[in-house]
């Protein structure tokens, strides 16, 4: 798209259109790995977890860059906590479990998804007692607003697309 711009003149109308475009493009990248960043200093120990814990085939959540911040945000967590407030506590309080005092995300949150394949009978409050009256079928391309944690295996499977 840089290329495109230095083959307009400068007074063209689609120079300044398409410069636009470069910049809405940029900030939406932008906002996104933002967003991103803050969820993984928001739960960095359970996102950690999460990614050590998955098997060797399975594709990863994290970028590489990403996986490297959150160890790197780790290990300078602990290490302001122990240089400014553990030392100067008793040694029987002087370790912390981030995993236990880092909250862990709400997979109960509601989130917006299209769907790319298909899908038959998905329960929508699976923890009811009478699951025939909340079953849905999604066509492919609808949108819908769920429970994570109701698509989450279907976010896994890349039948679904959260937007």
């Amino acid at each position: 798209m840089e290329q495109n711009l230095q083959r307009v003149q400068k007074g063209d109308l689609k120079a300044s259109v398409h410069r636009m475009e470069i910049d809405r493009i940029r900030y939406v990248l932008s906002s996104f790995l933002r967003s991103r960043l803050h969820k993984i200093e928001k739960y960095f120990p359970h996102v950690l977890k999460k990614e050590k814990a998955r098997a060797e085939g399975d594709p990863s959540y994290l970028s590489p860059e990403e996986f490297a911040f959150a160890k790197e945000y780790l290990a300078n967590t602990e290490t302001y906590l122990k240089s400014v407030a553990l030392r100067h506590m008793p040694p029987n309080l002087q370790a912390v479990d981030l995993a236990k005092s880092v909250p862990e995300p709400s997979l109960d949150s509601f989130v917006f998804l299209r769907v790319k394949e298909r899908q038959e009978n998905i329960l929508v409050e699976p923890e009811t007692d009478d699951q025939r009256e909340y079953a849905v079928d999604m066509e492919e391309g609808s949108q819908h607003l769920m429970r994570y944690r109701t698509i989450a295996p279907l976010v896994a499977s890349g039948a679904v697309q959260l937007i």
